[in-house]
């Protein structure tokens, strides 16, 4: 039963990062890179900060666990940058093949590497497991389905209806940018995996565990992500952006609600995680149910959002064929275990 409740937890994280994208598009007036910077500053600062917080006893800080095992937090932070990169051609992966194909590609290539590279990084190859391996290459077997059913969408349309979907629909250079996307994202998990043990121990409760290394994660991508938004702001000339406050209280809303439901992600892996610890298949094959299940709810929001307008029935079955694969394989690892 807790293991039921902990795969809940985790799809209900799924579904509220998959919806993180409808309030971004809400948005009025502010450049990609000025929007993209402010509702980083609650995804990756103020949402994982509050989450860290509920980690600390009463007494101690954050500060204290961090300094305790300054290796580990560094490397915990340098992935982080890293998975940085991965942030910023994740959305050019949506710009390029839409919400549902664009997170399909990126999150299967992220689901995969992250599950499989974290062990090999850290060094516990033992937890890579026959079920987990197996879990994994049905991941990718359903991620390669939906790939199918992408290129079959991008060939049955004309370019009239490509674009009436998705305005800037590139096949070829969105399959691109979203696998360098899952390659680099993929450093999020293996950043977790070196901050595993930046907890209070006993003193922190099994549920909130993961939460203050994912700070120093989201910290890092945040930099990265900073360092890139002020570049474009200089290039053109959108730093009016920030000073026009007439629009804050429509877009800084629109911001925080963008955030909170991105974090939702990781505090609902973190607290998942918790009611999973009697299954070793489970806690290491976690990050590729999540990204899964991301996978999973966001070609909802695409058939919600009409990205797969005009295609034929053989393409939409594809696409539930694929999206079956994937269901299954987040329960595998642990029958198979």
């Amino acid at each position: 039963m807790e293991i039921l409740i902990g795969l809940i937890i985790i799809a209900v994280g799924a579904f509220c990062q998959s919806s993180s994208y409808v309030p971004i598009n809400k948005i009025l007036a502010w450049s990609w890179e000025s929007y993209w910077l402010v509702q980083g500053l609650f995804a990756w600062i103020v949402f994982p900060l509050l989450g860290a917080m509920l980690a600390v006893p009463e007494g101690r800080s954050l500060m204290e666990l961090y300094t305790a095992d300054p290796e580990a937090s560094l490397w915990t932070m340098f992935f982080g940058m890293l998975w940085g990169v991965g942030g910023l051609t994740f959305g050019l992966s949506m710009r390029y093949l839409g919400v549902a194909l664009g997170q399909s590609i990126a999150l299967g290539t992220c689901a995969g590497l992250g599950t499989i590279l974290t062990p090999v990084f850290t060094g516990n190859t033992q937890d890579l497991t026959t079920a987990v391996i197996v879990g994994v290459i049905v991941t990718l077997a359903g991620i390669a389905v939906i790939g199918v059913a992408g290129n079959m969408k991008a060939k049955s349309l004309s370019e009239e209806e490509k674009q009436e979907t998705v305005k800037d629909f590139n096949f070829t250079k969105g399959i691109i940018v979203a696998l360098l996307a899952g390659f680099m994202s993929a450093c999020f998990n293996i950043g977790l995996g070196f901050g595993e043990h930046l907890n209070f121990g006993e003193d922190t409760a099994p549920m909130f565990k993961t939460l203050p290394a994912t700070l120093l994660v989201t910290l890092g991508g945040f930099v990265t992500n900073a360092a890139y938004c002020f570049y474009q702001n200089n290039q053109n000339n959108t730093f009016t952006d920030y000073t026009a406050t007439q629009l804050y209280a429509k877009n800084l809303p629109l911001c925080a609600l963008a955030g909170l439901l991105w974090y939702s992600q990781f505090f609902g892996l973190s607290l998942g995680k918790g009611f999973l610890t009697d299954s070793a298949v489970l806690m290491t094959f976690s990050w590729c149910i999540l990204m899964a299940l991301n996978v999973t709810f966001s070609n909802v929001w695409g058939i919600i959002l009409k990205e797969w307008k005009g295609c034929s029935r053989k393409t939409i079955a594809v696409l539930i064929a694929g999206l079956v694969i994937l269901i299954v394989s987040s329960f595998l690892p642990q029958l198979l275990g």
